[in-house]
């Protein structure tokens, strides 16, 4: 290495002595952060983001970083090096090497010698990437709260998969350190940025089809091993370049079994979900927004099929109950999944059916429905939808999921899935999922004490344990 002749004292004091001139003209230099607050990043540098959880979605949401130009992947964390997604929708493999290859073969086209970063512990990304901006997390439903409030503490902002969170105190304590923390966040239910969900939000706060008490939001989704009726009686040996132990994260122990990963973790309540913790913050999410629903005062969901304390049903039925506020009547939300869906409504034309996925609104004049796609909103009866004007945009159009998260990162205005609301949509869902842990529980919601009234076998649920080493308070 050349010698400059600089010593460091000579260094030290040549910096001083020009910090102290600039500092007497009137001019001082700082670092970014110190100009914009924690995690400034200006409108006109890139923002370097860290992958967290290389699977099927997060390789998808990869994909999409790739194609905003003012975003730098640098950095890539996950403890399975691949993962044979082929038989599943992704159709693809995926993890941490296969999600490395497609940065690196994306940015080479013009730096030939980019490199990526590669961890299995997020932890050690966040420690050694010391240029770091912001997080997208797209791990297993049980580890999303560990991940975005160690993320968020470490001052980046944080794009997390849906549900938000795993139980209803990991929601309410990532909305909080997110207010805290002041970084931008966005919750990953993609639909929330579509025109049609705001169009539907614009007609039925309009009145398009008067007052709605009822509601109905089905899918089709169901169990992902339908023999089974609990967890895996005997383990088996993890596929090579996972670390398993990583992977299970605050969960206690359970050896590795195909029945668990990848994908099909969301049967198992230590992991997952099921179905309704995997939709519910999309196809409850235009109900939530346009009536700016809170908590319900009950939910009950029903299991359809066989269920207990270690897996989901293979499809659910039940109901939401919401108090009535102003001028807005009480709602009841019926939600279906595993190809259960509401009686076919005679206000549709002959010939025309429900979507196989989507949402229905009830109101006094008529029906409006969306499907689980775009959600552009159809008005029934027909004469309805001739006789109605449409609304002006009084609802911001998004420049994407994605992309509105950076702006948001960039000083713009914050996410509309941001944690604050995403964490309200969690929590609505993950109420259900409650209902359906404690086997189809009618449950009376005390939001202000979260305590489910009457029920303290809710307890370990509302607030999971978790291993020692993986705290999140």
């Amino acid at each position: 290495m050349e010698h400059t002749g600089n010593t460091p004292q000579e260094v030290s004091r040549r910096a001083f002595l020009k910090g102290t001139a600039l500092s007497a003209a009137g001019f001082m230099i700082v670092p970014r952060h110190v100009l914009g607050g924690p995690g400034f990043v200006a409108p006109s540098d890139k923002v370097n983001v860290g992958i967290v959880g290389a699977g099927g979605k997060g390789k998808e949401n990869t994909g999409e970083l790739l194609k905003l130009d003012d975003v730098q992947i640098v950095s890539v964390a996950d403890p399975a090096e691949f993962w044979d997604l082929n038989r599943f929708y992704y159709k693809t493999e995926a993890g941490r090497g296969p999600v490395k290859k497609l940065i690196e073969d994306h940015y080479r086209a013009k730096k030939p010698n980019f490199k990526l970063a590669e961890y299995l512990d997020f932890r050690t990304m966040l420690t050694k990437e010391r240029g770091l901006d912001a997080i997208m997390c797209a791990t297993p439903d049980h580890t999303h709260a560990y991940v975005s409030l160690h993320a968020m503490r470490a001052g980046k902002h944080v794009y997390c998969e849906k549900p938000l969170t795993h139980n209803i105190w990991e929601a309410r304590e990532v909305a909080r350190v997110a207010r805290d923390a002041k970084v931008a966040t966005q919750m990953g239910n993609q639909g929330h940025s579509t025109n049609g969900i705001r169009q539907t939000v614009e007609y039925l706060r309009a009145g398009a089809i008067g007052k709605v008490r009822e509601i109905h939001a089905w899918v089709p989704a169901g169990r992902w091993n339908p023999g089974m009726t609990g967890h895996p009686a005997a383990g088996q040996e993890p596929p090579k370049g996972i670390d398993w132990d990583l992977w299970l994260g605050p969960r206690e122990s359970h050896p590795f079994h195909a029945a668990y990963a990848p994908v099909t973790w969301r049967d198992f309540w230590a992991f997952g979900c099921g179905a309704l913790g995997d939709f519910g913050c999309h196809d409850l999410d235009a109900a939530v927004w346009a009536f700016d629903l809170q908590a319900p005062e009950s939910v009950e969901i029903l299991p359809a099929g066989q269920s207990n304390g270690d897996i989901g049903p293979y499809g659910e039925i039940g109901y939401f109950h919401f108090p009535a506020r102003g001028e807005q009547p009480a709602i009841k939300i019926t939600w279906y999944s595993g190809g259960m869906r509401p009686a076919q409504p005679e206000l549709l034309p002959q010939g025309t059916s429900l979507p196989r996925r989507g949402t229905m609104f009830v109101g006094e004049k008529g029906i409006l429905v969306n499907d689980g796609g775009e959600r552009v909103p159809q008005l029934f009866p027909e004469s309805l939808m001739t006789s109605f004007t449409p609304p002006k945009t009084i609802i911001p159009r998004s420049n994407g999921h994605y992309r509105d998260w950076v702006d948001a990162i960039k000083g713009g205005p914050a996410a509309s899935s941001n944690f604050e609301y995403g964490a309200r949509l969690t929590e609505i869902t993950l109420l259900g999922v409650l209902s359906l842990r404690l086997g189809g529980k009618r449950i009376q919601w005390d939001g202000p004490n979260m305590k489910a009234v009457g029920l303290p076998a809710a307890d370990e649920y509302i607030k999971e344990p978790v291993r020692k080493g993986w705290e999140m308070a």
